[in-house]
């Protein structure tokens, strides 16, 4: 799994994460800073990423677009960059079984 980490999180996220998630990016490293949810939903799309945030607009997107890409919504309120990475990094995986599922679109942590 490849994350495409949204503008609402730290921008050196993808590379603290890259070990277990590899090409993983964020978004302003594809120039897509301040872009569109829909527009960031087809790059993700096209290119094969499960997008990583905290905003729920995504998740809602999800809903009515349908998957792929896949989400990870994080709920985890205000907390640093380390403490989003270690969520990711415990939860390593669930996100595994999540990107197995075809079923499923979304995953919440917290």
């Amino acid at each position: 799994m490849k994350l495409l980490v949204d503008e609402n999180l730290a921008p050196r996220l993808a590379a603290d994460l890259a070990d277990l998630f590899p090409g993983s990016i964020h978004v302003s490293g594809v120039e897509m800073g301040s872009t569109e949810d829909a527009v960031i939903w087809q790059f993700a799309k096209a290119h094969g990423f499960t997008c990583l945030t905290k905003h729920k607009d995504f998740a809602n997107l999800g809903i009515v677009v349908v998957a792929p890409p896949k989400v990870i919504l994080l709920r985890t309120g205000n907390c640093s960059t380390a403490d989003i990475q270690r969520i990711v990094q415990k939860n390593a995986v669930r996100l595994s079984e999540f990107e197995a599922d075809l079923k499923r679109g979304l995953l919440i942590l917290r």
